[in-house]
């Protein structure tokens, strides 16, 4: 009996060893998945806490236009009290009574001036704005996204080409150490070798300096820590507008700061309203039922009914209702400015944004061809060197030199030419994650 729980208990165990293992090599390998673009986008899209905090403000917006709503329905209103009098009736006996009353009052308002109406209105552009709000801030959260993952590429990349300029420089020297033991140098050739190699360490270093920084950027943003397998961005369609005239009808309609500036207006014109109203007449009909018991020594219960209207209207207040009502005419005047201002910012942000797509575009065709023709340069240098012709150590060290910042600069561009797609989208109010198929 003792053996059979024996191999027992020893089968339980194998099994939960499997799943220790099964669960150690899922963990393992969702950690070992490559982190793509659109992977990075869609992590800050759900995870970012300045995104997640304007849900909560766009929630919030919604609920001021349910209170608003409320602003049209009665109110209801249940009350009562419970009491003792004692009465002295000079000489003669005391009376003592126990008076007690439960009333419900309806009210309901007939009339506010169209404040009412208006702040309704209100409340409901309030809903929209806080909707755009979100937009603008899911936008500039996925740019920000874009450019973090991009730049642990670059420097990622940066580090990778210093890597191989160090190696490189190192077996110079070395080769310059064997070739001025054999005279075929002298020791200023190899100074410039070895001052070479000091300086692309130092490089490396500020390029690994860069990378830990960059991760943490990363971490910041999408809300995850970055992996060091990072996927390579290759090609990707993000539906740009084709032309200029195209990301100007784009942006007219889409772009968030310009539809904000346009509601705020909007929202600035209700406000003169409602201003408006508290100078206007209001109404009130209410509803008034009572029960009440012991109320005198004649009158021991009573039912009272009463319905009531009431006009009121404030004819003077100070001039304070007068002077808020000019307060916020001028506030729809300065509302109309920045609109017509914010047209203008807008149109200049999409020319900007499309002019500089189309240069980044430009510069990395141009420096792809000059990365070719440093690597021929540099290779032709390298070989006429080793093979002990006239070239100087110098033409080696400012070759080697042409070819590394042409490869780190033909990164930067590659990074720029991305991230300006990703600017021209945001300029245009493109760049969600409707627009991205983040939701998927």
């Amino acid at each position: 009996m003792k053996l059979k729980k024996f191999y027992l208990d020893r089968n339980k165990m194998k099994y939960f060893f499997k799943f220790i293992l099964i669960l150690t090599f899922v963990l393992a390998f969702s950690e070992s998945k490559a982190s793509t673009l659109l992977e990075s986008l869609r992590s800050a899209y759900l995870n970012n806490s300045k995104l997640n905090a304007e849900r909560a403000n766009m929630r919030a917006s919604r609920e001021e236009k349910r209170e608003a709503i409320s602003e049209f329905l009665p109110s209801v209103t249940i009350s009562g009290y419970r009491s003792s009098q004692d009465n002295i009736k000079g000489s003669s006996e005391d009376t003592f009574l126990k008076p007690k009353e439960q009333s419900m009052i309806i009210e309901q308002k007939i009339f506010q001036g169209f404040g009412g109406v208006a702040n309704l209105q209100k409340k409901r552009k309030g809903q929209k704005l806080g909707e755009l709000k979100l937009k603008k801030v899911e936008q500039e959260i996925l740019f920000e996204a874009a450019k973090a993952h991009t730049e642990i590429l670059l420097n990622r990349k940066k580090v990778n080409i210093n890597l191989i300029n160090v190696d490189l420089l190192e077996r110079q020297v070395e080769t310059d150490q064997n070739r001025l033991e054999k005279g075929e140098i002298n020791l200023t050739d190899l100074a410039q070798s070895e001052s070479s190699l000091a300086g692309a360490r130092a490089k490396l270093i500020a390029a690994e300096n860069d990378l830990v920084t960059s991760k943490s950027n990363f971490e910041k943003i999408i809300g995850k820590k970055s992996t060091d397998n990072i996927q390579e961005i290759e090609k990707i369609n993000l539906n740009l507008p084709q032309s200029l005239a195209t990301a100007y009808r784009i942006a007219n309609s889409e772009n968030p700061d310009l539809q904000i500036a346009f509601l705020e207006y909007e929202q600035s014109k209700l406000d003169v309203t409602i201003a408006g109203s508290e100078l206007s007449p209001s109404a009130t009909l209410s509803y008034k039922i009572a029960e009440q018991d012991n109320i005198s020594s004649t009158i021991q219960e009573r039912t009272q009914k009463t319905v009531t209207a009431t006009a009121t209207w404030s004819l003077f207040a100070g001039g304070k209702n007068a002077f808020n009502y000019r307060k916020f005419q001028e506030i729809k005047n300065q509302k109309e400015l920045l609109l017509e201002d914010r047209k203008k910012e807008t149109k200049t942000e999409v020319v900007n944004a499309w002019s500089s797509y189309q240069s980044s575009k430009s510069v990395l065709d141009s420096i792809e061809s000059q990365v070719k023709a440093a690597e021929i340069a540099n290779e032709g240098i390298t070989i006429e060197y080793e093979s002990g012709s006239s070239r100087t150590t110098l033409e080696v060290i400012q070759s080697r030199s042409i070819l590394l910042n042409s490869r780190i600069n033909l990164a930067s561009s590659e990074r720029n030419f991305l991230i300006s797609q990703f600017n021209l989208l945001s300029a245009v109010g493109r760049l969600t994650s409707k627009h991205l198929n983040l939701k998927q």
